[in-house]
């Protein structure tokens, strides 16, 4: 099984413009922990995750800054942190280097390595730089559902065995 077999095609996106508490509210609402972001042309820039809104000001979450450890990390790291936990935007608190993604053709195997391998619950999926679909841990788990149960019952009785026998058969 490749990744354009199970992966959900119709995307739930936001934009880099999407204020943080609208793309809050939308993950909410769909119950998602996470989503992509796409330019106005649909090519992937980002995600939004719920680890993007553990620290954040409006909750008190922000990192506690230290003087000299800012010192030693330069003040570079500490106006990352403040845009980050105070941004307005989803540009501005989303993931956009090390985005893991995927192509349509990649094996459901490799799929789930570049998902544990990256600690990511969700793969976008890209043709070139265009989002093109997800395969999200649920979209797995819908799999593993679909062909439980066309497993046959271990401890079924003969008369079973037969019933599921002659259903094949016609």
């Amino acid at each position: 099984m490749r990744a354009h077999h199970v992966m959900t095609r119709k995307v739930i996106t936001v934009r880099a413009d999407t204020p943080v508490r609208d793309a809050a509210k939308l993950m909410l609402q769909q119950r998602f922990s996470g989503l992509p972001v796409v330019d106005e042309v649909g090519r992937l820039i980002g995600m939004v995750t719920e680890g993007d809104f553990i620290r954040r000001s409006e909750i008190g979450t922000q990192s506690p800054h230290i003087g000299w450890l800012d010192y030693l990390i330069g003040p570079g790291k500490a106006a990352v942190d403040f845009v980050r936990e105070n941004g307005r935007k989803v540009g501005e608190i989303m993931t956009k280097s090390d985005l893991v993604t995927a192509t349509e053709e990649l094996p459901l195997e490799e799929i789930v390595r570049l998902m544990e391998r990256n600690n990511v619950k969700r793969l976008p999926i890209v043709r070139g730089e265009t989002l093109i679909g997800i395969v999200t841990r649920m979209d797995l788990l819908r799999v593993v559902a679909s062909l439980a149960r066309d497993v046959p019952d271990p401890t079924a009785d003969d008369e079973h065995i037969r019933d599921r026998v002659i259903a094949t058969i016609e």
